[in-house]
């Protein structure tokens, strides 16, 4: 088919929505009138998507972060799940989350910056002053987000080469963790029992025979 195009300054009007087709056929009626553009077989019961106005159901974005009253920053917690499980943390401040950010330090009990739930945290009565703690301000719910791992393509590395990347810690990661353990540190160092501070920190929570934890203060 040959497409005529409009010479220039020619005014063109509105393009026709039905064209008339010759049908071939004896007893066909020759001549069909159809549209130009076939509208498609699949079309929405409604034009624009309404959403459906509901008071119970907010989004999580809009969630009250409600916390224990017992959790409070410098508050020393005992974790009840996890890589760390049974290790006792210092709690540093409530995310946008509701996630509670702790610390072990690192320096004394390995664990590192990390977030947990406050289902799985024992609130102790031993407290640290950090209010001379000063935290980066690029640690948000955002910081932790989990990388994904992905295995090599055949066209970027060998035949036989079907391992996924390993997880390595950021250099950022790695300062921020160096930074807050000084400031927790020194924080620990100016408590008049300190040296109780330090093994009690580095200690893993047991329990014994016949001691149960909801008869225990902790």
């Amino acid at each position: 088919s040959i497409i005529k195009m409009p010479k220039p300054g020619e005014k063109t009007g509105p393009r026709p929505k039905m064209i008339t087709k010759e049908i071939g056929g004896d007893k066909n009626g020759k001549t069909r009138t159809v549209l130009v553009k076939r509208k498609p077989r699949w079309y929405p019961t409604e034009d624009r998507v309404r959403k459906i106005p509901n008071g119970r159901k907010r989004p999580f974005s809009q969630h009250k972060r409600k916390i224990r009253a017992s959790l409070t920053p410098g508050t020393v917690l005992i974790l009840l799940t996890g890589r760390h499980k049974a290790k006792r943390v210092v709690f540093l401040k409530q995310m946008s989350s509701g996630l509670l950010l702790v610390t072990g330090p690192y320096h004394i009990n390995g664990c590192p910056l990390r977030r947990v739930h406050q289902q799985y945290v024992i609130a102790t009565k031993t407290k640290l002053d950090i209010s001379g703690v000063k935290l980066p301000a690029r640690i948000t719910d955002q910081y932790f987000k989990r990388k994904d791992l992905k295995k090599p393509k055949q066209n970027d590395g060998e035949i036989f080469d079907t391992k996924k990347e390993a997880y390595a810690v950021t250099e950022d990661r790695k300062e921020d963790q160096v930074a807050v353990d000084k400031e927790v540190l020194a924080a620990i160092r100016q408590n008049p029992d300190k040296k109780l501070l330090f093994g009690y920190l580095g200690s893993m929570f047991a329990l014994k025979n016949h001691q149960y934890p909801h008869n225990m203060v902790f």
